[in-house]
């Protein structure tokens, strides 16, 4: 299919001659006499570029330009004069036209600048697809009534430039709301850049964030950037704040205000422009009475609150998550696989502790491990299925048969720490932290018990 360009001149000379060349070259050539004829050539044929005169009657071209970009944005405008002088050059190009050439027209230089404009455009709707394709990789999945009210809240404070502060459960999905919210803001093209509090040792999180200069420690064998230089126009996203100590929050509270910091070893002021979202697991109301965290930083960070709800609280969104999950799998495991109704109103009758990391990571091992094309309740494991042998049913049983007050309470921990470690996949620092308990001591507790 060839692309499509509307000429827009009042000289009918110019429409013939350019008309003509340019059909001779492959394309297909619209042409308008006038601004007016131009607009409603734009809307009922829609082309793919538009070759437009600077001095016409009527609306000039430069109002005509204008009514382009409100009625088709995504159409580049090539400006054809005959007087060309830096202010109409400067104006046009803040309009948003593609290009500026001058009469006498030279038809290589037409050629060129139609051509460069065409590669833009089709530049410009793979940027748009990509964009698409990204927005929806990390959209929230369902349409729950929760659900709904947490898109509805993503798109209200996307498009702002406050300051948000996302709570929830751990494994409900907190940092994809951040990147939703961030691929639907304005700063949407600029990095989006994740600091986990909770991962970082106290010692290395000013370097993380602020970045050193070069001979700042021993450690220090080069230059670095810190994350807030990274994420300069872009987004800054705080996972897990709630674990941060105080001496970073009063640090990091004071460079946010300002938006002003130094390298660590570093004399040098560094000014940045970024957005901050943070993300936490923890009541920080409670954290702040415990004086755990500091009040000023929760009130700067919670201009906007949202909260992600529970897996249980939004049950209904179940079936959609799993499809999602079992997608992905396919994608890698090359075997497309589906659940069955009853194995899904199975899943929907359990509590979901570990949210939808848990159901994550319960699909993938299904997937993978599954030896039919359809995962029935059979094949789902005893914590998931009260009627399998090992179920949680099956443990109450268990547990209740014990005469011994001790014992019972010894397998009860047991038990207890088994499912809270296959929620989390084995990982004892994430246990641990879901528990309320520190790492160490869980290490502990698990080389007693187990």
């Amino acid at each position: 299919m060839f692309p499509s360009l509307l000429i827009v001149d009042d000289e009918p000379s110019i429409l013939q001659t350019l008309g003509g060349l340019l059909t001779d070259e492959g394309f297909e050539v619209i042409t308008a006499a006038n601004g007016y004829e131009a607009l409603k050539k734009i809307e009922n044929e829609s082309p793919d570029l538009v070759l437009l005169d600077i001095w016409m009657p009527g609306i000039d071209g430069i109002e005509t330009l204008k009514e382009i970009k409100k009625a088709a944005p995504y159409i580049p405008v090539i400006i054809i004069t005959g007087h060309g002088t830096i202010e109409t050059a400067v104006r046009a190009t803040k309009l948003g036209a593609f290009d500026l050439i001058e009469k006498p027209l030279s038809i290589d230089k037409v050629l060129v600048s139609i051509h460069n404009a065409l590669n833009f455009r089709r530049l410009e709707e793979e940027n748009r697809y990509l964009r698409k394709k990204t927005i929806e990789k990390h959209s929230v999945t369902g349409n729950s009534p929760r659900t709904l009210a947490l898109k509805s809240q993503i798109a209200t404070a996307a498009p702002s430039d406050a300051w948000i502060l996302i709570k929830g459960e751990n494994g409900t999905g907190k940092e994809l709301v951040a990147r939703n919210i961030h691929h639907l803001s304005p700063r949407a093209d600029q990095p989006l850049i994740e600091v986990n509090c909770a991962a970082i040792p106290e010692e290395l999180i000013e370097s993380d964030l602020f970045g050193h200069e070069k001979g700042a420690f021993t450690e220090a064998t080069i230059k670095k950037r810190g994350k807030l230089e990274l994420a300069n126009n872009g987004t800054l996203f705080l996972d897990e704040i709630g674990d941060m100590s105080l001496k970073t929050q009063g640090k990091i509270l004071r460079v946010l205000q300002e938006q002003k910091f130094q390298r660590v070893g570093g004399g040098r002021t560094l000014t940045v422009d970024v957005r901050v979202i943070a993300a936490t697991s923890k009541d920080l109301s409670k954290e702040i009475r415990e004086g755990n965290f500091r009040e000023e930083l929760y009130y700067r960070l919670n201009v906007i609150p949202i909260e992600v709800p529970a897996l249980r609280d939004r049950i209904e969104d179940l079936p959609a998550l799993v499809e999602i999950f079992l997608a992905e799998c396919a994608k890698q495991n090359k075997t497309r696989r589906k659940m069955s109704p009853a194995a899904l109103a199975l899943l929907q009758r359990y509590p979901w502790p570990g949210n939808v990391r848990e159901l994550k990571n319960l699909v993938e091992r299904l997937a993978i491990v599954g030896q039919s094309e359809v995962i029935d309740v059979g094949d789902l494991p005893a914590l998931y299925n009260p009627q399998a042998p090992g179920s949680a049913a099956a443990a109450e049983n268990h547990l209740f048969a014990i005469d011994n007050l001790a014992k019972a309470k010894s397998a009860f921990e047991r038990a207890y720490l088994h499912h809270k470690l296959t929620q989390h996949d084995h990982d004892l620092a994430e246990t641990a932290r879901a528990i309320g308990m520190k790492a160490a001591d869980l290490g502990q507790l698990l080389k007693n018990t187990l």
